[in-house]
């Protein structure tokens, strides 16, 4: 059973049926605000994909995902998603979709290996997007700029949150910074990547980690990304490698980091072979994702996931992200839960 983090004092500032309404209002007003600040329109997305394609997300490359037969198909097997990082990307060409707008769709998926606690269930909503960039957009000025531009959105929402249930107060810094996950090593080098996480967003309040899936100086990950959609292998002009990264913010509540978006550029066709070579996943390029954007047959794109529970957890000042979303877990952390006074659904 995964740990239960305790927060000191804890008591619920929303009644459930406050939670609800919270939940419905963030919802709809965050995603409104995502699709006009980065120009995306909504899209109907699956729950699973054919096997054997190379279109679920690998996540860290060792997470099993939930498979079935079909039936009605000579029993091919249907894997459900992780993610949709890489059906975005075949939707954007599908659609034609032109440069300088993209897509977003509700992403729902189960992750049976998930080590469940306060932040990680077995079920996982995030509001996926991907949008058309060109050549001149692969720098890491524009992922700023579009990172910038969703930590406003969420900005936004809180305050908007915070108008409706006065009970809840604002804590989310006015500017989100940015240090690469090299940099943040040599600033603590003692610690370990998620002590390194805790200091930098205790310090700054909201952080965008950069270069996310590449080694680093100590030749360890800062965390894992599969090799096929993040560019997290491209130099950038300031000589450190990486066009990805994480949305952190400080949590009070738990005392603690919390991540809020996974996103970057994705891979070219260079970027693509460069890291299946060094993640040894070479015979990956015969996979269908990957003959298509080899043969340029997939345009040039930014994206990410934003976890939609995560957020309501956060806005809704919520200590364990079974008070947002309903979902399995071990009798024993409900039970603890329940001693500590959070409410699972």
């Amino acid at each position: 059973m995964g740990i239960v983090i305790k927060p000191k004092g804890y008591q619920a500032a929303l009644d459930m049926r406050q939670t609800e309404h919270g939940i419905k209002q963030i919802k709809e007003f965050f995603q409104q605000n995502l699709s006009t600040e980065l120009r995306l329109r909504r899209v109907t997305a699956p729950l699973f994909v054919l096997q054997g394609l190379g279109i679920n997300d690998d996540l860290n490359g060792v997470e099993r995902p939930v498979t079935f037969p079909i039936k009605d198909m000579g029993e091919q097997r249907a894997e459900v998603v992780h993610s949709l990082a890489k059906w975005k990307r075949l939707t954007l060409a599908e659609q034609k979709v032109e440069r300088g707008y993209g897509i977003y769709t509700d992403m729902n998926a189960i992750r049976a290996d998930e080590e469940l606690d306060n932040l990680h269930s077995l079920y996982v909503d995030q509001w996926d997007w991907e949008a058309v960039i060109g050549e001149e957009d692969r720098t890491l000025e524009f992922l700023q700029d579009v990172v910038r531009r969703i930590y406003d959105a969420i900005r936004r929402t809180e305050y908007l949150v915070c108008e409706t249930y006065p009970q809840l107060k604002p804590f989310l810094p006015e500017q989100i910074h940015f240090i690469h996950a090299e940099e943040l090593l040599q600033r603590y080098p003692t610690l370990s990547p998620k002590e390194r996480e805790d200091a930098i967003c205790q310090e700054m309040g909201a952080v965008f980690v950069i270069g996310i899936g590449g080694r680093l100086s100590n030749g360890e990950k800062h965390d894992g990304r599969a090799a096929d959609y993040d560019d997290w292998s491209t130099i950038a002009e300031n000589g450190l490698a990486g066009l990805n990264g994480d949305i952190l913010i400080w949590y009070p509540v738990l005392e603690r980091s919390f991540e809020l978006s996974s996103m970057g550029i994705r891979v070219n066709k260079e970027s693509l072979l460069r890291q299946l070579a060094i993640e040894h996943q070479e015979e990956r390029k015969e996979l269908y994702f990957h003959r298509q954007l080899l043969s340029d047959h997939l345009p040039l794109s930014i994206g990410g996931g934003i976890g939609q529970s995560r957020l309501c957890m956060v806005l809704l000042h919520k200590a364990h992200i079974g008070e947002i979303q309903a979902s399995i877990w071990p009798e024993e952390m409900r039970d603890e839960c329940r001693t500590l006074g959070i409410r699972i659904i």
